[in-house]
């Protein structure tokens, strides 16, 4: 909850400050001059990629939270069981060796949205962000299609 607390502040800052951007962009495309009319048209992109940067990072963090929801409710989450640093995460080789077993599991249900969700899981356990990520997204699409597969 205390994260989604954050995120959701941290979004309403973010919304803050591309109209904030936005307001100087259109008193810098008012001024008439050419040079100020380019910084003005520069400064409407920021605004745009912004607002589309965050709702996708939005998007992203909603539907995990409604898969995780689901397999908490199903007891499909894996049990985090695996040693800690001091800082929480856990030991890479730990991690590594555990990871064996949901790759397996991938790779013997490939459109199992659960398999990758929780291959996802194992790969942010080993450190590797942008490939959980990225399963992470597979396993929303597979969600997408077929809610009720195993």
């Amino acid at each position: 909850m205390k994260g989604r607390i954050a995120a959701l502040l941290m979004s309403l800052l973010l919304v803050m400050y591309l109209a904030l951007v936005f307001q100087h962009a259109l008193l810098f495309i008012g001024t008439g001059q050419p040079a100020g009319i380019g910084i003005g048209v520069a400064l409407l992109v920021l605004p745009v990629v912004g607002a589309w940067a965050l709702y996708r990072e939005l998007l992203f963090g909603f539907r995990t939270q409604k898969l995780v929801g689901i397999l908490r409710t199903n007891d499909d989450l894996p049990v985090d069981d695996l040693p800690k640093r001091p800082s929480g995460r856990p030991y890479r080789a730990d991690a590594d060796a555990e990871f064996e077993l949901y790759r397996a599991e991938v790779e013997s249900a490939p459109e199992s949205w659960k398999a990758w969700f929780r291959l996802g899981l194992a790969y942010d356990a080993s450190g590797d962000r942008k490939r959980a990520r990225k399963a992470l997204r597979q396993a929303i699409a597979f969600y997408q299609v077929q809610p009720n597969a195993a």
